[in-house]
């Protein structure tokens, strides 16, 4: 099967603890490596409103807040199937965007909006943007993103938050979120059909089953070809971010099963974990790991908060940051494909 590489992040830059910016050669940072699919010298073409992301190849509303005013989740789902009832911009398929299509707009390199520099999107909010997917551990609330720095957390379905619409028949190069039901706003589980929410479309690339195949002490994952340390505690209890890069550094000098290569993985390669049907953790049921944490440092600096890096909280798979001097998040190398195999130094 073909592999699904995430996403770049965009960031090109590397910061040190105290939020300084320094070298990137050597640093082991998500600037160093800078891996994932490449974005399009130009990423978005405009077509009158509309505008196509030739990285995805989704298309979104230029106006990225075309109702003005926030809404509550299901007010938000009626708003789509409004615009479609009036054949917006000469179409009929518009959808909220589930969690990892909205997410695909977020860059780590820009901040207020986090979104890619010389973006063409117009009257953007600098707030929270709905998604149409549900959070598994608790269906009374739903994905939402905050567009001022790209953080991903959940809301209450009956909060107000904002609306962009988005539209195609799912992105070739993003995985499905792994959402297979419907909820609604109090959370129980409703019949799926005509509702526009994330189970209903199962939008994206379908996760190889099983995904992950162990061996010894690494698993591979099938759906993006990377490979992660079997133990997910590689100093055995939550370190600093300095003291992250510099565990997966002294891994390097030893290697794990006669591979090097190892690094710090970036918060996309972090977040295409993530199994959006499933919490505590938010993995794939067929996962081999062992002593799996509640919170992961990334390499990929704050671009909000320079002192501050990104992390993966894996219990409920959001993505928040962390003050990078503290002692506070667990350490996970992946392997990333063209940066060492086995027999390498």
């Amino acid at each position: 099967m073909s592999r699904l590489k995430p996403l770049q992040t965009g960031q090109d830059r590397c910061y040190d603890q105290d939020g300084k910016e320094i070298p990137c050669e050597g640093a082991g940072q998500d600037g160093t490596d800078r891996f994932g699919l490449a974005w399009p010298d130009s990423r978005f073409e405009v077509e009158g409103d509309i505008v196509r992301d030739r990285l995805t190849g989704l298309c979104w509303s230029k106006n990225a807040n075309l109702n003005e005013f926030p809404l509550t989740w299901q007010e938000s789902l009626d708003y789509v199937k409004g615009l479609n009832e009036q054949n917006l911009f000469g179409h009929t398929d518009w959808r909220l965007p589930n969690r990892r299509e909205l997410h695909s707009l977020m860059a780590y390199g820009t901040r207020q909006p986090a979104l890619p520099a010389g973006h063409p999107f117009e009257n953007y909010f600098l707030g929270w943007y709905w998604t149409s997917t549900s959070a598994a551990i608790n269906p009374a609330y739903a994905w939402y993103l905050h567009l001022e720095g790209a953080r991903m957390f959940y809301g209450r379905k009956d909060q107000y938050y904002l609306v962009w619409p988005v539209r195609g028949e799912g992105s070739p190069v993003l995985a499905r979120s792994g959402q297979v039901g419907c909820y609604g706003e109090k959370g129980g589980a409703i019949d799926c059909t005509g509702t526009g929410q994330d189970g209903e479309y199962r939008l994206g690339v379908l996760m190889p089953a099983p995904r992950f195949v162990a061996e010894n002490e690494t698993v591979t994952d099938r759906l993006t070809g990377l490979v992660w340390l079997k133990d997910a505690d590689l100093t055995e209890g939550p370190v600093s971010w300095q003291e992250a890069l510099a565990a997966v550094e002294e891994l390097n000098k030893v290697g794990v099963g006669g591979r090097k290569g190892w690094r710090l993985p970036n918060i996309r390669v972090l977040e295409a974990l993530i199994d959006c049907s499933r919490h505590s953790p938010a993995l794939p049921e067929d996962y081999p790991f062992i002593n799996l944490g509640e919170t992961y440092w990334s390499s990929t600096t704050s671009f909000f908060e320079t002192d501050w890096a990104w992390a993966l909280y894996l219990e409920k798979g959001a993505l928040g940051v962390g003050f990078k001097k503290d002692r506070g998040f667990h350490v996970w190398p992946v392997r990333l494909e063209g940066l060492g195999s086995k027999g390498e130094e």
